[in-house]
């Protein structure tokens, strides 16, 4: 059985350390930096300041107590006097006698540190008489009041008699040494987290399609170690992709030329009453068939080749929905005047196209709307009034050739996808308010 409940410190470090490599980098130099300090502080406090504050505390009173002993042994009036302007010009103590007072309860003030606690130990330990302290109504004097049985002695201490400056300066240069080791390291840091940043934000860039070009190699050996890496591994991208080009071009070519050669032999057939009919059939496998190679190479093409740059949004959404209704579509368009995102423009305005086409298909009726989601997001609607997908169904139509019926090729919501998760956005089905099925597409400004 388990006595004590098991302590989760995981979930209160991510909680409270913070969540960059510069942050936690101060951290760690910051940490054993005031533990260190601290310690130094308190051998200091304990072992100096505590020791000097107590010796001039006895100090004063001593003088304070001897001079209460003239007072009580030599009762006259006029040696009161003199005892009085002695203690004042040989110990700096002003002192007068308020005959027929009493003390005040509860006032005395007293300040943070060891010098009120040595000064009220020492008035207990050689005193012996109810006295209070006033530390804070005087900047230059601590204010003693001692109840003699004739009435109240006020004494006048020098603030500078009971305590030393040293420990301020002690402090002082603790906490200006700390400030300056703090922000030297984080200048070095920040100049090493550069590197690591400027990488971070090139494999972003990179992965969303966008030519960032060769990173300069700075900071740390690894931080080197690791551009260095990421600029070879762009080469090696940039080969393949260009290599794969050329032999998806020279498989587009050989393709499309025995398909072209089809094409004129049916157009060159007698147009016999008897034949027509299947001239027509077979020049429309012909066209599916080009129509099909068409989706395959641009399915492994890829959107490699086009370079992001700043488009109107809304205006490739309004030439999409013109081509639609061009065809005989009904389709709607809800957007801003303007809205522009860096893209691919080539590749988002297929995408989309893929969704409306695959939209227009299954349904009569298709609606486009825009909607900025925040400060760093857009979301484009596909919405339609048809049958729609089962929930459990969703995913599967994304992958290759999953959803080919009703005249597609079954790569249309796969290309789609592939093209929005390179520009670091996504799609995802849903219900639609018209009844049918909405594609939500998500894309970074």
């Amino acid at each position: 059985m388990r006595l004590f409940p098991r302590l989760r410190f995981g979930g209160l470090t991510k909680r409270f350390l913070p969540r960059s490599l510069l942050g936690r980098s101060l951290l760690i130099i910051l940490l054993p930096l005031v533990l260190l300090e601290a310690v130094a502080l308190q051998v200091f406090y304990g072992s100096h300041v505590d020791i000097i504050s107590r010796r001039l505390s006895d100090a004063v009173v001593g003088e304070l107590a001897f001079t209460l002993e003239a007072l009580h042994r030599w009762p006259s009036v006029i040696d009161h006097e003199w005892i009085l302007a002695t203690a004042r010009d040989r110990f700096g103590l002003a002192l007068r006698i308020e005959h027929g007072q009493r003390l005040e309860a509860h006032k005395s003030r007293n300040i943070l540190g060891p010098m009120d606690d040595d000064l009220h130990a020492a008035l207990r330990q050689q005193i012996r008489l109810p006295f209070t302290m006033d530390w804070t109504s005087d900047p230059r004097y601590v204010l003693v009041s001692v109840q003699l049985p004739e009435g109240v002695l006020s004494i006048e201490a020098p603030r500078k008699r009971l305590y030393t400056n040293t420990i301020y300066l002690f402090v002082l240069w603790l906490v200006g040494s700390a400030l300056i080791l703090f922000g030297i390291a984080a200048i070095f840091m920040r100049n090493q987290v550069r590197g690591v940043r400027r990488l971070a934000s090139a494999a972003e860039a990179f992965g969303m399609g966008r030519d960032v070009g060769f990173i300069k190699a700075e900071g740390a050996v690894e931080v080197r170690q690791a551009a260095a890496a990421f600029n070879r591994m762009q080469e090696r991208i940039r080969r393949f992709l260009a290599q794969r080009t050329e032999m998806l071009a020279g498989v587009s070519h050989d393709l499309r030329t025995p398909l072209t050669r089809l094409r004129l032999a049916l157009a060159m057939l007698p147009q016999d009453e008897r034949w027509r009919a299947e001239i027509a059939e077979m020049t429309a496998d012909v066209e599916e068939m080009e129509r099909m190679v068409g989706a395959y190479l641009a399915f492994a093409r890829g959107e490699g080749v086009e370079q992001a740059e700043p488009t109107n949004l809304t205006a490739m959404l309004e030439e999409i929905v013109v081509r639609a209704r061009r065809d005989g579509a009904q389709v709607d368009l809800a957007a801003p005047p303007l809205l522009t995102l860096s893209l691919r423009a080539d590749a988002v305005k297929r995408a989309i196209t893929n969704l409306v086409d695959n939209a227009r298909r299954h349904a009569r009726r298709v609606r486009l709307a825009v909607e900025p989601n925040g400060t760093r997001q857009v979301l484009v609607m596909v919405d339609d009034d048809g049958p729609g997908i089962p929930p459990e169904q969703r995913e599967a139509v994304f992958r290759p050739f999953e959803s080919g019926s009703a005249g597609g090729t079954g790569l249309g919501l796969t290309i789609a996808r592939d093209i929005v998760r390179a520009h670091g956005g996504d799609i995802v089905l849903e219900d639609s308010p018209l009844g049918g099925l909405r594609a939500r597409i998500r894309l970074p400004v």
